[in-house]
């Protein structure tokens, strides 16, 4: 039987990396795992040789331009990341006929919901980072690439990379305090449980329209939140305060509910999503923490 090649972008990210963990198990993928170093995703031509040379069949896109802050001051990078690169993955995609499986963000939202953001809800970002992952989800609608679909997540972590828990165990080895902004709401996501999602999605994967579906763990909390459970799951004496958005400033405006509805993603494909705390103590016992 042949195999399905799959290109996985951002492979050496969080969840590039989550997928990367999960391959062996799937003997009828043959994945290839790209990142900077070996594909730039904004140099298009060397996208289209490289997909021709490997005959892809399906791309993951996990590449994004993730620092929310920063893409304030670099607009032009975030653009060509976030933006440019999924308009050409999905020119690509359409031309060639291949799958593409594009990872988006809840921050597409301007956080003003008081009830889970749902597929159809129109998105009004907030931020550089947030109209550049919108600008990249609208040109792969205009595009329309078929069998392909768009997924939005929130507050992804893992053992790989840097991240929110990964930052608060630093923190919580240098101090015996910390405050955490407690007014920002959402869902934290493992991006363990998110890369088994996409690959339960794949093969199911059948519509001539892009379609929109929303991923992030069970159940819902503030930062604040988050940092407790970190600290008290990993068993570490460390007093958390809580904040007010107000009182913690940055660059780029953060939506402050920015809850998703999975309603339509489990209906869908029949998948039961972990809750954000169960998946948290996990996720510490891969770290070695608890």
């Amino acid at each position: 039987m042949n195999k399905r090649n799959i290109l996985v972008t951002g492979g050496n990210g969080q969840l590039g990396s989550e997928l990367k963990e999960l391959a062996p198990a799937y003997s009828n993928y043959h994945f290839i795992f790209t990142d900077v170093e070996n594909l730039d995703i904004c140099d298009h031509k060397a996208v289209a040789t490289f997909i021709d040379k490997n005959n892809i069949h399906t791309i993951i896109n996990c590449a994004a331009y993730t620092a929310v802050d920063k893409a304030e001051e670099q607009f032009e990078l975030a653009d060509k990341i976030n933006h440019l690169a999924v308009a050409n993955f999905s020119q690509i995609a359409r031309d060639k006929n291949i799958q593409l499986i594009h990872i988006s963000t809840d921050y597409v939202f301007d956080g003003t919901n008081h009830k889970p953001y749902t597929e159809k809800d129109s998105p009004n970002p907030q931020s550089v980072y947030g109209q550049t992952k919108l600008d990249g989800e609208l040109a792969m609608q205009q595009i329309n690439p078929e069998n392909s679909i768009i997924i939005r997540t929130s507050w992804v972590y893992s053992k790989f990379g840097n991240n929110f828990v990964k930052t608060m165990l630093r923190l919580g080895k240098e101090r015996d305090q910390l405050s955490v902004v407690a007014d920002q709401i959402g869902t934290p996501t493992n991006a363990a449980d998110l890369a088994k999602a996409i690959l339960t999605i794949l093969p199911k994967i059948k519509n001539e329209d892009i379609e929109i579906f929303h991923y992030s763990n069970e159940g819902v909390c503030s930062w604040y939140d988050f940092a407790k459970a970190i600290f008290e799951i990993s068993e570490l004496p460390i007093e958390v305060n809580p904040i007010g958005t107000s009182q913690y400033p940055t660059l780029a405006k953060r939506p402050f509910f920015s809850v998703l509805c999975k309603n339509k993603t489990k209906e869908k494909y029949n998948i039961n999503i972990p809750y954000w705390r169960d998946s948290l103590k996990i996720c510490l016992q891969k770290m070695k923490i608890c």
